[in-house]
């Protein structure tokens, strides 16, 4: 427990005082994110807020991080950093969707490679297949959710709290490290980026914290549960990013539009603001929700089968029934 408060700690403060810097990088860069119709701030805001994260991440780690895990823990801060490079040069000069998506498997492809897979009582290439789908969609829904000031910061510290929870739970040092490392670095972050935000942590620090999160859902193991029961876990505590990419995909498929290409204020936190929600309630709600769902998550990772098909029910038919009555909100 010591070995991850000190990897906490030092992405904490990493995190708080590298931002600064980023921004006045970003500044000097001319990295900066524009206001547009469809956007909500006013004014220009810096990007490069997702370098701090990623080198508060990688710090922390390299720093504190037992060596006993080497090859997978490179294999992951190898895909996460391609990631990154690739955020980075969307966010400085932009890229099409296909060259973000193939980056995306590649990075993927790295973590395969390295040991970091789904291992569910299946043939490996559908494991893999799964694998590949995981981290390209979580990756996404990620990229999408980063809509609203803290808003992606404070749904990943949620999501990484819940992943650390599990980790010590089961006793699993490596999730715990990176789960511990992305709450740390979040944190930091959102002392800038919560509403109003003087940084943005841009394509560079959605996609990282994706990647980063998918793949700390992969590595997480219950062998005392059954496959059959913890194959949801993840699913549960990354629900916020997945119920999100669900309703944008639902909407603009209806209209005839592009999911991934059309830009749009259509995810849960404009329909909230919408609804009369300001814009920190909406931010605040979703954070509240991750916390329910990460909460469930627990309580599945200790249950039966019939238990925890039941939480499944339950909470498929709540998402079910928040996508009818959001996407009645224009």
């Amino acid at each position: 427990m010591t070995h991850l408060m000190l990897v906490f700690a030092a992405a904490l403060m990493l995190a708080a005082s590298g931002t600064p810097v980023a921004r006045r990088l970003a500044l000097r860069l001319g990295i900066i994110d524009r206001p547009t119709a469809r956007k909500f701030h006013q004014t220009p805001i810096p990007l490069l807020g997702g370098v701090a994260i990623y080198a508060s991440v990688i710090g922390a780690l390299l720093v504190f991080e037992d060596r006993f895990y080497v090859a997978q823990l490179a294999g992951i801060a190898l895909g996460a950093t391609a990631i990154s490079f690739f955020g980075i040069w969307d966010d400085r000069r932009g890229l099409s969707p296909l060259t973000k998506l193939l980056a995306q498997i590649a990075a993927s492809l790295i973590l395969i490679v390295s040991g970091v897979q789904v291992l569910l009582p299946i043939p490996q290439i559908a494991n893999r297949a799964i694998t590949v789908l995981w981290v390209v969609g979580i990756t996404n829904a990620f990229n999408l959710l980063d809509n609203m000031d803290g808003l992606a910061g404070g749904v990943g510290a949620v999501a990484a709290t819940f992943f650390l929870l599990l980790a010590a739970i089961s006793g699993q040092y490596l999730v715990g490290s990176l789960a511990a490392a992305v709450l740390g670095a979040c944190l930091g972050f959102l002392l800038y980026n919560f509403n109003p935000a003087s940084i943005f942590m841009g394509d560079t620090g959605s996609l990282f914290l994706g990647f980063l999160l998918a793949a700390v859902g992969i590595k997480l193991r219950f062998p005392a549960n059954s496959p059959v029961v913890t194959w949801m876990i993840p699913l549960l505590v990354l629900g916020v990013p997945l119920f999100d990419t669900t309703l944008v995909v639902i909407s603009r498929l209806r209209k005839g539009l592009n999911p991934f290409t059309t830009p749009g204020k259509d995810h849960v936190s404009h329909r909230l603001v919408r609804m009369g929600w300001t814009r920190r309630e909406a931010v605040m709600a979703l954070y509240l929700v991750g916390g329910a769902l990460g909460s469930l998550a627990i309580f599945v990772s200790q249950a039966g089968v019939i238990e925890a098909y039941a939480v499944a029910a339950i909470a498929v038919a709540a998402g079910l029934g928040g996508l009818f009555r959001l996407e009645q909100i224009a």
